[in-house]
């Protein structure tokens, strides 16, 4: 069982699913249900996607064995941080230690954009998602950005 993650354009076919189930997965779990089918927005699903590209920021695809099973973006928001966005493994996937490659990766990716520091924020409720980042290093910062479904905020020097 071997995992590969590489950048990839962020409107591939796979690329695409993958944003579809992570919005799917995170707004899921804010209702408390699976979203029915007309409740997905595209408008949501594809805000921000120019600043996924090249100068400003790139996108992974993890597959595990061939699979499409994980993504994560980053986008340099100064001269100094770039902020991890969109960390998502699909639930077949998870524990199979692709979250901790993709994290590396987008650290990666970060650095090659010439960031000093990585940040992100998330929802107090995705607390698996919180233990991934508090694993690799990250610590609670102050708000950097505002938001919605923002309540709290991790940076991590590289």
């Amino acid at each position: 069982m071997t995992w590969i993650f590489s950048p990839e354009r962020v409107d591939t076919p796979d690329a695409t699913a993958l944003r579809r189930d992570y919005y799917g997965d995170v707004a899921g779990r804010y209702f408390g249900r699976v979203l029915t089918e007309d409740e997905y927005d595209d408008d949501m699903i594809d805000d921000g996607l120019e600043l996924l590209a090249p100068p400003s920021g790139g996108f992974l695809v993890g597959r595990r064995d061939g699979a499409p099973a994980a993504c994560g973006g980053v986008v340099l928001i100064d001269a100094e941080r770039a902020e991890l966005t969109r960390v998502f493994v699909r639930p077949a996937f998870r524990g199979t230690g692709g979250a901790d490659l993709l994290i590396r990766g987008l650290e990666d990716a970060a650095r090659a954009l010439g960031a000093r520091r990585t940040v992100l924020n998330t929802r107090l409720d995705l607390v698996e998602a919180r233990a991934l980042y508090t694993r690799h290093g990250y610590a609670e910062i102050p708000a950097y950005c505002t938001g919605p479904y923002m309540e709290i905020w991790y940076g991590k020097e590289l």
